[in-house]
């Protein structure tokens, strides 16, 4: 085979490589929506935000929410199970967590969202996305 064509074949390659789409990354957004204001340090028990999600990856039975105050990472407020079925919203009421409420100020809180095949803390995870908001 000559030069031209090797090259001609390996343009080729190159093209269809580039223009193959890459996978979409698994994300989510949230808004706080109705639940109660709090500034008191005593959190409320309420239902979760409604979580938008996106480009969830194939094989995902399950999806764990986990909320992490980032301003006090040690404080547990909680999360919960969704059994996921294709949807692409989750609406509040699928479980209930301890609320933000930061005493005296604002505070910026994290969800974490867990892909899993299997309803169970153990095993691998399909993938994870993250979606922050400051409240209140």
């Amino acid at each position: 085979m000559d030069r031209s064509k090797v090259l001609r074949a390996l343009a080729v390659v190159v093209a269809s490589v580039s223009g193959t789409a890459a996978a979409a990354e698994f994300s989510f957004s949230f808004d706080w929506g109705g639940i109660p204001s709090c500034t008191t340090g005593r959190p409320n028990t309420v239902p979760n935000p409604v979580f938008d999600l996106k480009d969830v990856p194939a094989g995902t039975t399950w999806i764990h929410f986990k909320l992490v105050d980032k301003d006090v990472p040690s404080y547990k407020h909680g999360g919960g199970w969704v059994a996921y079925t294709g949807q692409s919203q989750i609406a509040p009421g699928a479980f209930t967590y301890k609320s933000p409420c930061p005493p005296g100020g604002s505070h910026t809180y994290e969800w974490t969202a867990t892909a899993k095949a299997k309803k169970s803390s153990f095993g691998k995870a399909i993938a994870k996305a993250k979606a922050a908001r400051d409240y209140p």
